[in-house]
């Protein structure tokens, strides 16, 4: 039950490095310019923000269900 908890708080931790580091790259100018062209978000970024929520809801539901499996 330890291994899936500690594995939960990693996924959580991954998951909001990414989503920071798809703010941090969304603000570039690089990444604005290109915004501004086309409308949309480089592939980087737009991975950065897909892996990050993904990796943040996962260990969100896993410290949830963890908690619920214990009652």
């Amino acid at each position: 039950m330890m291994n899936n908890k500690i594995f939960a708080v990693v996924l959580l931790v991954v998951g909001v490095l990414l989503l920071f580091f798809a703010y941090q790259a969304s603000e570039s100018f690089g990444n604005q310019v290109s915004e501004a062209v086309t409308g949309r978000f480089t592939d980087s970024t737009t991975w950065f923000i897909i892996l990050g929520a993904v990796s943040t809801v996962a260990g969100v539901m896993l410290l949830l269900m963890g908690r619920s499996a214990q009652r």
